[in-house]
């Protein structure tokens, strides 16, 4: 590969400066490093004959000014601007066009990479930029799957404002790609990029393009201008609706923008392939604005009846309230569902019943107790019947191993009675509090086992124990987490996994009430009841989350023009 000019090393005396790796009627791209960051960065320069214009100079600095302030996660960073080069973030995760090619790129995948796409240009053209050359190769992922829009404002740069031209063989705009407007030299708006931006899904879901570019370069831009593109096949409604208005030859038949094309696609998306598509892509969406991530938890058949019931105060539509009132309905039940977890709780038996048949007496109790125990002594276990070997004694915690010991080996009186101790474990005391179950087990003489159960009091207070202050500290953090949650899509930004992680939240959160109750309380462990309150949690927790993003979605539809 080619080495950098002694120009671009000069004037970036802060990098390392490697090979070439790209090129094209943008410019000229080389590798390089910060020297003092060690920050991996890509090195753009102007084509040497459209630097030297001075017009071209001016426009450069602006649109650099413009480029570097741009701060999204769908949008190549730009660090550092010097004499026509741009310094920006070196991505190696490989092109959407490379992926796609290599057929790595599913429906469901190529809808969330259009997402970002279209997330990454509403950000520019709200801060002035167009992009003018939306294409495949513009599309790079990071080594962790994120897409980034790359080249914003660059081929505007290039073609001093101009629609179509040509620069070293090329014609800027990529005649696949390019939107009539452009190749006619018309005023352009951000739906240019919608066009481009349409395309490219166009192309993903389908495996080709929208016209016929066998016939050469020219013949592809003559079909952009005066002909209508082909309808696109095996993509079911409403989503092919979606895509052949992105491509639509009139502007006033197109998106006008990028934001309308995301809210529309995300809706149709979600009605074409379920709710959780974005998440099963796999591919990351970053900054969604609350439009469009209310559009993707409601799907379009929502947003439509949404719209139907939102008409200004029409008396007619009286009777088709029921969506408004949708979100009563998780609402209500996630109320349910934590009274639910309180009351299971509250309701869980005190004791829970123990094999008595060893006739075992502990900490001089004899039977099921309850045995009182402070567990950082030693417990005195007594017996009849002979024994041969060791006494064990186990702790649980509804079923949950807590601790055990074991005793050393014991020699039986004449009658066959034996008195040891055994020492639990010092970690046993940090854990335990309240309640629970315990064991003991010894081999008779006889050879059968003898086997008593029975319950625990533990003799400190409950809340100097991890069950006592950890169940507290579990239950805070997940009730602050979906709190957090709560709020986030309130103001209306989508979490796609928010239903998903509200389920493990809200069981925790039951899990924790459970225990931090029984503790306090002094009842046995239960292990039925602790699922119980797992599953009320996570339905309350879910439910909750379900009905936050049903108002907020609700919120956006009614602030919608009909």
């Amino acid at each position: 590969m080619a080495t950098a000019p002694l120009s671009m090393v000069n004037a970036l005396p802060q990098y390392r400066v490697g090979a070439q790796i790209g090129s094209g009627g943008m410019g000229e791209v080389y590798s390089g490093v910060h020297r003092t960051l060690g920050r991996h960065v890509a090195i753009k320069q102007l084509p040497p004959e459209v630097a030297d214009r001075a017009r071209a100079n001016v426009q450069f600095d602006r649109e650099a000014r413009v480029l570097a302030s741009l701060d999204h996660p769908h949008i190549v960073p730009v660090y550092d601007y010097v004499q026509n080069l741009l310094v920006m973030e070196k991505l190696d995760g490989g092109t959407v066009f490379d992926r796609f090619h290599e057929g790595g790129i599913d429906k469901e995948q190529a809808c969330a990479i259009t997402l970002a796409m279209l997330s990454g240009l509403h950000a520019a053209h709200t801060a002035g930029v167009l992009h003018l050359d939306v294409k495949p190769k513009n599309l790079l992922f990071n080594m962790a799957g994120l897409v980034k829009v790359a080249d914003f404002g660059i081929a505007q740069v290039i073609s001093e404002g101009a629609t179509l031209v040509t620069h070293g063989g090329q014609i800027l705009g990529t005649p696949a790609y390019i939107a009539p407007e452009q190749a006619m030299g018309s005023t352009l708006s951000p739906a240019a990029d919608v066009y481009a931006a349409g395309t490219v899904l166009y192309e993903m879901l389908s495996g080709e393009l929208p016209f016929d570019r066998a016939s050469g370069a020219l013949a592809l831009i003559r079909q952009h201008i005066f002909a209508d593109p082909k309808r696109i096949e095996a993509v079911g409604e409403p989503l092919a609706t979606v895509v052949m208005r992105s491509v639509a030859r009139e502007l006033s038949s197109r998106y006008t923008d990028a934001e309308s094309f995301a809210v529309d696609l995300a809706a149709a998306a979600t009605t074409v392939y379920g709710e959780g598509w974005l998440e099963r892509s796999g591919v990351p969406v970053l900054g969604l604005s609350p439009r469009v991530a209310a559009s993707l938890a409601t799907g379009s058949a929502a947003r439509e009846e949404l719209t139907v019931v939102t008409k200004a105060g029409d008396p007619a539509l009286a009777d088709q309230s029921a969506e408004p009132d949708r979100p009563k309905i998780p609402a209500l039940v996630a109320a349910i569902a934590l009274l639910g977890v309180i009351a299971v709780a509250l309701l869980a038996p005190f004791r829970l019943s123990h094999d008595e048949q060893a006739g075992a007496t502990i900490q001089g109790t004899p039977g099921a107790g309850p045995v009182v125990v402070d567990l950082s002594k030693p417990v005195t276990i007594s017996g009849t019947g002979g024994v041969s070997g060791p006494v064990e004694m186990r702790i649980r915690g509804a079923s949950i191993p807590l601790g055990s010991a074991t005793s050393p080996a014991i020699t039986p009186g004449p009658d066959g009675s034996f008195t040891t101790k055994v020492t639990l474990p010092p970690v046993a005391r940090w854990i335990v509090g309240g309640t629970v179950s315990g064991e003991v087990s010894w081999q008779r003489e006889s050879g059968l086992p003898a086997v008593q159960t029975f319950t625990v009091v533990v003799d400190q207070h409950p809340m100097a124990s991890a069950m006592g202050t950890g169940s507290l500290l579990l239950g805070l953090f997940a009730l602050a987490y979906v709190e957090s949650t709560v709020r986030t899509l309130r103001r209306g930004y989508y979490r796609p996994a928010a239903r998903y992680t509200a389920l493990i939240l809200g069981a925790l959160f039951g899990i924790a009430t459970w225990m931090l109750i029984s503790v306090l309380s002094g009842n046995e462990l239960s292990l039925y009841f602790g699922i119980a309150c797992a599953a009320a949690g996570a339905v309350s927790a879910s439910s909750a989350i379900i009905a936050t993003e049903r108002a907020a979605a609700l919120r956006v539809a009614a602030r919608r023009p009909v």
